[in-house]
């Protein structure tokens, strides 16, 4: 099969896949695989399966597609087509939740400079790392690297990259607990989308509701989260999402556990789990768990609610995402408290303490954590984030984080 009919029937498989017959798009994709011997149109239907099995959650192909276009890559003996193939392998790594591999790849990427279609994927590359980051709570880095994947979509005036970034923005402000740029970031992407987005691809509008969903839920305002969860749920079956139905589904249950409908938030929770089980979303499976653990403490059942959470802290452990951690010795804490078992409550008090001096999820002027409740944040240049009301008070220009000594403050 030579050039031109690679160019055909990689066409044809995205008439299909754009019209949802996701299965015959990969079954053209796959005999071109394997009849073609056009090294370039071999690289592109590469990435067309890489996409592809993204959206479908099957993170575990994406990376064996990932490895072989990097191989052709390799062969193509182009530099351009090596920066993104290393960009497909750090997200399918990202998917995979191997944080520590995502970030290794992108920084493979980033060293490719000088080429001509690196300014181009840069901003997808700093937005793979940043979630990368935010999967192993190193907020402030994360952080960085989502103002530098902004930066990059402004300059080449990338709406689509924009509204990924700004979706991202989101998780990261709901994580550390301003809720109020936690809305406004989704509200941004809806906003491109609704502007923008004619062309785009219906899973920007689905993720931007999905993100949306989550900050409503936590200020509270459960109707606006269920209006919103249902319309990207509506897409991601539509589109047959099944890393976004995961989410929401996740999204339904915690609007049932806050409304106290534990008996309608359980089976959500378990469907949940049953897909991030089989996509391979373990930072989702905490969650899910963390949520569960929440519906036995207000059921007053301690002993269900601690056997969940051995469960997720294993696995927020083997991932290395502190930020659960900490939720979960919080929650333990609670629970041992309650029961005035002095040793359990002690040791994970000690173990809270660690995990918010490692995520730095504290105020380098007053001392307070950061992320136990509602409060509006403000970042500086080096995207160190303090309390808002204490940059006010203090009128500090220079980063007072960056200024400080190695040795950290204690909590306060």
């Amino acid at each position: 099969m030579g050039q031109d009919q690679s160019k055909q029937q990689i066409e044809k498989g995205l008439q299909l896949y754009q019209s949802n017959q996701t299965e015959k798009a990969l079954q053209v994709w796959m005999r071109m695989l394997e009849k073609s011997t056009d090294l370039v149109g071999r690289f592109r239907v590469l990435g067309c399966l890489v996409t592809a099995h993204s959206e479908m959650g099957r993170y575990k192909d994406m990376l064996k597609f990932a490895v072989v276009q990097i191989d052709t890559a390799r062969e193509l003996e182009d530099a351009d087509y090596l920066m993104e193939s290393y960009l497909n392998l750090a997200r399918s790594n990202e998917k995979l939740c191997e944080f520590q591999k995502t970030i290794s790849y992108c920084k493979t990427c980033l060293n490719m400079q000088g080429i001509r279609v690196g300014q181009q994927l840069n901003g997808q590359v700093s937005l793979s790392m940043g979630n990368a980051f935010l999967g192993l709570s190193h907020f402030q880095k994360a952080l960085e690297s989502f103002e530098k994947a902004l930066r990059y979509a402004h300059n080449n005036d990338d709406k689509m990259l924009e509204c990924r970034v700004c979706c991202s923005l989101g998780n990261f402000y709901s994580q550390v607990k301003d809720y109020e740029k936690a809305l406004f970031f989704p509200c941004k992407a809806a906003e491109l989308v609704n502007d923008y987005g004619k062309g785009w691809s219906l899973k920007y509008r689905a993720m931007s509701q999905y993100h949306m969903a989550v900050a409503y839920r936590k200020l509270g305002h459960l109707g606006d989260s269920m209006e919103c969860c249902e319309e990207s749920m509506k897409i991601a079956l539509q589109h047959g999402d099944r890393p976004l139905q995961a989410l929401c589904l996740l999204c339904f249950a915690d609007i049932h556990r806050s409304r106290r409908d534990l008996e309608t938030a359980f089976p959500r929770y378990d469907s949940a789990m049953s897909i991030m089980t089989e996509i391979g979303n373990r930072l989702g499976q905490v969650h899910v768990l963390l949520g569960v653990a929440k519906c036995w403490v207000t059921r007053k059942e301690p002993e269900k609610a601690l056997d969940v959470i051995e469960k997720a802290q294993d696995l927020a452990e083997g991932l290395g995402n502190k930020l659960s951690q900490l939720k979960l010795h919080c929650l333990s804490e609670g629970i041992y408290r309650s029961r005035g078992q002095q040793r359990e409550l002690r040791a994970h008090v000690v173990r809270f303490h660690e995990c918010v001096e490692e995520t730095e999820l504290y105020c380098g002027l007053c001392g307070e954590s950061i992320g136990e409740r509602n409060n509006r944040l403000q970042a500086l240049p080096c995207s160190h984030f303090f309390h808002l009301r204490c940059l006010q008070n203090h009128g500090t220009r220079s980063c007072p984080n960056c200024r400080r000594s190695s040795m950290k403050p204690g909590f306060v």
